[in-house]
């Protein structure tokens, strides 16, 4: 991602977790989910005024259903905004978006600890 860029994000998006050297992760998890959001602006798929405005309702639902807003759920609600855009554009439904994540939780569970998590064809049989 170019710097031009990087302003862009930082201007369209606030209140992302940063550093001097750009954007902070707790979790490898986060990290994914941003680069998954980083590919699919770069395809196309919304801009940033849209994923901006995304990201704002769904911190805002997730306020009115009782999140305190303590900062450790910022890339939760950068999931569910993802996962609502890849649905609203068609990319994926929420069956299938749900079909993954039940896999991945599975394929999670037998995973050790700091191993990296590999989908196989059985977490996808429920």
């Amino acid at each position: 991602m170019s710097a031009v860029d990087l302003d862009a994000l930082a201007t369209a998006l606030p209140s992302l977790p940063r550093d001097e050297g750009g954007p902070v992760f707790r979790e490898p998890w986060e990290a994914q989910a941003f680069a998954m959001t980083l590919a699919l602006h770069q395809r196309g798929l919304f801009t940033w005024p849209e994923w901006a405005a995304t990201l704002a309702a769904e911190i805002k639902r997730a306020q009115a259903e009782g999140d305190p807003d303590a900062g450790d759920t910022y890339y939760r609600d950068w999931l569910a905004a993802l996962e609502r855009l890849v649905a609203d554009k068609g990319i994926a439904d929420p069956a299938t978006l749900k079909r993954y994540g039940d896999a991945w939780d599975r394929a999670a569970d037998r995973t050790p600890h700091g191993a990296p998590i590999e989908l196989r064809p059985d977490d996808f049989a429920g």
